[in-house]
Formats: C-alpha cells, sequence, structure tokens
C-alpha cells in the first residue's frame, strides 16, 4: 500500500512548515531556489531542442523533454520548495488534521512568491549570459512560449490539472522505492510525460516567460500573455495537486491510516511498560 509513502508526505509537509515559522524570508529563498532550478531544466531542454529545431526534427520535443528531467533531480536532492508539490504536500497533511487550512493557503501563497523571485532573478542571470541572444537559439523557446500564451482558457486550465497530477506523481512514486537509480529514473520518466504531452506547469512557464520576456521578443510575447496563461494554470495546478493527489490518496488509504493511528506508539507502550 501507499501508506508508508504518505507517512514521508506528512512528514515533508510537517518539515517545510517548520523552516517556515522559522524564518519567513529563509523559505522565501528555499522556494526561490526550487524555481531556479527548473530554470536550469528549461534552459537545457531549450538549448538542446533548438539544434533539433532549425531542422525541423520530429526529435525537437522528445530531446527537450528528456533533458528538462534533470530539473526533478536538482529539486528532489539540491533541496527548495516548489508550489506545484506543494499542493499536494500541504493538502494531504491539513486532510490529516497536522496543519491548519489558513497555514496550507498561507504557505502556499510564500512558496509561490519565492518560486517567482527564483524565475527573475533566474532570467536576469540569463540575459546577461547571452545564451539566447541568437535568433537561431532562441527561436525555438520564443514559439513555444508564444503558443502558451494564446491557448484558450480552459485548455490552459485542464493540461494544468494533468500536469500537476503527474508530477505530483513523479514526486511521490520514488519514495516507495529503493535506490537513488531507480527514483531518479522514475521522476525523469513522469517529467518526460508531462513535457511530451503539452501540459501545463505554472512553473515551468514562469520561469520560461521571464527569460522569453528579457529577450527581444515579438508584440505577442506580453505581460498580458502572462497572465492570462498563468491564471488558470496556476489554478489547475491546485486542482490537480490537492483533489487528485491530497484528496484522493488520503480519501482511499483512510481505513488503513486511521487503524494506524489508533495503534499505540512505542513511546506509549514503553510508558504503559
Amino acid at each position: 500500500m501507499e501508506v508508508t509513502a504518505l507517512q514521508q508526505v506528512e512528514k515533508l509537509a510537517l518539515k517545510k512548515h517548520k523552516v517556515f515559522k522559522q524564518s519567513r524570508l529563509r523559505y522565501i529563498a528555499r522556494s526561490a531556489l526550487a524555481s531556479m532550478f527548473i530554470g536550469f531544466g528549461v534552459i537545457v531542454a531549450f538549448k538542446t531542442g533548438s539544434f533539433f529545431y532549425g531542422e525541423h526534427s520530429p526529435l525537437t520535443y522528445p530531446m527537450a523533454a528528456i533533458t528538462f528531467g534533470a530539473a526533478i533531480i536538482l529539486i528532489s536532492y539540491g533541496g527548495g520548495d516548489l508550489f506545484t508539490g506543494n499542493t499536494f504536500y500541504y493538502t494531504y497533511a491539513a486532510l490529516r488534521k497536522r496543519l491548519e487550512w489558513k497555514t496550507v493557503l498561507k504557505l502556499w501563497l510564500y512558496t509561490y512568491i519565492g518560486n517567482i523571485v527564483g524565475a527573475a532573478f533566474f532570467a536576469f542571470i540569463i540575459f546577461t549570459t547571452g545564451l539566447f541572444s541568437e535568433s537561431s537559439v532562441n527561436e525555438f523557446l520564443l514559439s513555444v512560449v508564444d503558443k502558451k500564451m494564446n491557448l484558450p482558457v480552459m485548455e490552459l486550465f485542464f493540461r494544468a490539472l494533468l500536469c500537476n497530477w503527474l508530477v505530483c506523481l513523479a514526486f511521490f512514486v520514488p519514495m516507495s522505492m529503493k535506490g537513488d537509480g531507480a527514483k531518479m529514473f522514475a521522476m525523469i520518466l513522469f517529467v518526460f510525460c508531462f513535457f511530451i504531452s503539452g501540459y501545463e506547469h505554472s512553473i515551468a512557464n514562469m520561469c520560461t516567460f521571464a527569460i522569453a520576456l528579457v529577450l527581444h521578443h515579438p508584440g505577442t510575447i506580453s505581460m498580458g500573455g502572462v497572465f492570462h496563461n498563468l491564471i488558470p494554470v496556476t489554478l489547475g495546478n491546485i486542482i490537480g495537486g490537492a483533489v487528485l493527489m491530497g484528496f484522493m490518496y488520503y480519501y482511499v488509504n483512510k481505513p488503513y491510516l486511521d487503524e494506524l493511528d489508533a495503534q499505540p506508539s512505542q513511546s506509549e507502550v514503553d510508558n504503559h511498560e
């Protein structure tokens, strides 16, 4: 059963909350770190994809998708707080009555703010490197951003819902695995699936949009397009993580969780003895 992994989810949520209580600034910094790790994934994905995009190769998206997996490895092993994953962790902890819902909303807000800060800072650094200054390199990135900013709102919402469902699974499923190799393979595979499927990830989009906006870009790429995309995508990500992961896993495992809660802890056993 998933109970062991869910116990890890609960402990992780409480650990993140502890960091938040100790220092909100430090929590924002951790969140900024996560989106900068996403930024590394965005750069390597679009850099790799650009070599194939220029040749009109069908391998453009598959190569970009598989290299984007570097981002989830960096977050999992390098630390940081990502808004999309936290929609699952904190919801589950709240359903388990380990966190209050008002605390969950506050944690989501601070995570999102930190992710924005990290995305903006990373975009500035990339701009100063000149790595995307040539059209042969940035054409692929700008074409993807243009498309994302002009999709219908409902399509964005449901693509985002499916995206975070899959991304949260990419963090959750490896919790039951042994060995870093198996865990990393599973993470990269799940991220490949979300990228190649064309789903929408609010923080990945945030980083990609920030980079596109600091480059020389067409008028179809604008701050209005950023809001047009990020509002429905963020809402879709929340539903995917909170409902399809947090609530669903809590609901289907509730009998086992209640049974586990009813068992006396080791400290209670020792005290009784």
